[in-house]
Formats: C-alpha cells, structure tokens, sequence
C-alpha cells in the first residue's frame, strides 16, 4: 500500500476499530500525521489544532486496527499512557509483521513493492 492509498484508507475507515491494518498502511499514517503536525504548526498554531482534532480519531483506529493484525486487543493502546516503557512497547508492536488470519479477520495479501 502507497502513501496515498493509505491516507484514503484511514480516512475512509475514519472510525472502524474493527479489523486489520497492516505495517504500510500505519507507517504510512504515521508519517502523514507527522507532516502534517510540522507543516500545520510551522503556518499556524490553530491550524495545527484543527489537524490534531481531524487526524484524533483516525490515528486512534489505525493503531487499533495495527494491533489486531498482530493479534493484540486496540484497548494495547492504553499501555502507552506508561511513560517509555509504553512508547517502547507500541513502536515493538506495531513494527511486527502481520500474523497470519487471527480472531480479528484474515491477513492481507503479500504485494510487492512498498
């Protein structure tokens, strides 16, 4: 999945916590959601907090739908709340490879590319 495949993707399954995303499809996100936090707060402070608002929700369902691919509940996200410990412990989660099917749903096909 492509950077612009995934930012449709998020954002089209704006609020679904059902279901799977794989690692592209979440690091690509995550890199829109960082540029777009530079490139908002370097024009404007208000612009920037109404990125924060419109990307919220979104970035809460991908990080769930990540988990579940590798066969972690999204409530996982809660441990990043622990100071470190949590950062460490989603940044090793959400960089392991998708699990096979699981109780979430069935895995995503192999493509090449990135």
């Amino acid at each position: 999945m492509g950077f612009v495949d995934a930012i449709k993707t998020c954002f089209s399954r704006y609020a679904s916590f059902s279901g799977r995303a794989t690692r592209s499809e979440y690091w690509w996100w995550v890199l829109f959601v960082v540029l777009g936090g530079v490139v908002t707060g370097i024009v404007n402070d208000g612009l920037n907090a109404v990125f924060g608002l419109a990307i919220l929700v979104p970035s809460i369902a991908a990080a769930a739908r990540r988990l579940h691919d590798i066969g972690k509940s999204g409530w996982w996200q809660l441990v990043g709340f622990i100071p470190l410990l949590g950062l460490i412990l989603m940044i090793y989660w959400t960089v392991q490879p998708s699990q096979g099917d699981n109780e979430y749903g069935s895995a995503a096909p192999l493509t090449a590319g990135i």
